[in-house]
């Protein structure tokens, strides 16, 4: 098979959460363990940190990885979903795994995993760990899938374990009240290890520290210590931040969500200098003592680790922007932030998926942008038609369009130099708008 063969074939005919929704879900762990136990443990090769959470997960998880490349670790990176190519979800030092790899992984091994009847989940995560360790990787920053108690990738004992947050999202498998759904990010607790927890609230505080009394794990709650004292949207992009012990910050991400996550990302920081892992890595450099170093990793997350679709600036004039953020926890800052931003028109090229609280996030969007409703290229999308009608009852009105590439075509043509144009509301329409529109 060729590569894109080798890859169609990974999404048609095994279960996939990310295009056939809970149909596509697989909960247990029974798999994962026949398959680890077949490539012979890879995971216990190299060391891992493990990233939980409702929203934040992919920016922390980038910027850790970012953070150990420039102390001169060989990272792995394993993040989903991705958004224009298979291989953008395994990466070491921020370089994709290679489609020959993904090809021979796939043609040597389907007489071993076809009879299991494994999940696309499943195969890529055992993908993962087995390239991991044949590339030799010192530590890898391990995103999770969906939840964490029963998710794949909750088989490693990492060095720290983080939980950036809990909202309500894929409730039909977590759980209908945060307390549900924090008891199962808090599955990725292991014995002894720290946990950083990003955000809490009065239901998912007592969940955390009963899960970390009960594992003997230490815990550190990362908004009762604030190490970012205030943020600063930077014109061209990115984010100022000052800080309590590190000064001033500079970060490639955009975004005013990421004052939250680059509060978890410094006390991370901490636990891991504790452990030993920033003081004795193979450049003899200590992040708390070398702001220049940490200001490096930082000001190039993006170029280090291939991270896309964060309050991405595409072009300035007119100034476009994709986001990915596609539930209502993402949206009650990138409403915030949309409302933030001074321009003639705003046009926003719009589209979800069916498992979200559609109309909690329509109920959240500028009333005053011209919108483009669309449908992105999974079946899990929402009838761009489906979407306008349910807009009208929050006064939102716009044209629907049958493909992300018409819509901002469309957007692009109506807006004039000092115009502002944005495209979000699912990773998937960002991806098809990475994918075909740029």
């Amino acid at each position: 098979m060729t590569y894109q063969e080798t890859c169609e074939y990974l999404y048609s005919q095994m279960p996939m959460f990310e295009r056939q929704g809970a149909s596509g879900y697989k909960e247990g762990l029974d798999n994962t363990l026949a398959l680890d136990a077949h490539f012979g443990h890879p995971h216990k090769y190299f060391a891992t940190i493990h990233v939980a959470g409702t929203n934040g997960k992919g920016s922390v998880s980038h910027s850790i990885a970012a953070l150990l490349q420039e102390v001169g670790y060989r990272v792995g990176l394993y993040t989903s979903p991705h958004l224009v190519d298979f291989s953008e979800r395994i990466r070491v030092n921020g370089i994709p795994v290679s489609e020959e790899y993904v090809t021979s992984f796939v043609e040597n091994e389907r007489d071993f995993f076809e009879p299991l009847h494994p999940s696309f989940f499943e195969v890529t995560t055992a993908m993962a760990f087995k390239y991991f360790k044949d590339m030799n990787v010192d530590i890898a920053v391990v995103e999770v899938g969906l939840g964490g108690r029963l998710d794949c990738t909750n088989i490693i004992t990492p060095v720290v374990s983080i939980i950036t947050n809990i909202s309500f999202d894929h409730t039909q498998f977590l759980g209908n009240t945060l307390a549900e759904i924090a008891s199962e990010k808090a599955g990725i607790i292991k014995p002894g290890v720290p946990v950083v927890i990003g955000e809490a609230t009065s239901e998912t505080r007592p969940v955390f520290e009963s899960k970390a009394k009960e594992m003997g794990s230490p815990i550190v709650f990362a908004e009762d210590a604030p190490e970012v004292l205030s943020a600063e949207m930077l014109p061209e992009g990115g984010m100022s931040y000052k800080t309590r012990t590190y000064g001033t910050l500079i970060s490639d991400l955009g975004g005013i969500y990421q004052q939250k996550n680059m509060n978890t990302i410094l006390h991370v920081l901490q636990a891991l200098s504790e452990r030993g892992f920033l003081s004795q890595s193979g450049s003899g450099m200590d992040f708390e003592k070398s702001l220049y170093e940490l200001n490096t990793a930082l000001k190039n997350v993006c170029a280090f680790t291939g991270l896309k679709g964060r309050w991405q600036v595409v072009q300035q004039s007119p100034k476009v922007v994709c986001d990915t953020g596609h539930n209502l926890g993402g949206w009650q800052y990138l409403s915030r932030q949309l409302s933030m931003v001074k321009c003639r028109k705003m046009h926003i090229v719009f589209g979800m998926v069916s498992d979200k609280d559609i109309e909690g996030v329509i109920g959240l969007l500028p009333k005053d942008a011209t919108y483009y409703f669309t449908k992105a290229s999974s079946p899990r999308a929402v009838n761009e038609h489906t979407l306008q009608s349910l807009a009208q009852k929050y006064n939102i009105h716009g044209t629907p369009y049958s493909t992300v590439r018409e819509a901002y075509s469309a957007a692009l043509s109506n807006a004039e130099a000092n115009d502002f144009v944005f495209v979000g509301g699912s990773s998937y329409v960002v991806g098809d708008f990475l994918k075909y529109c740029l």
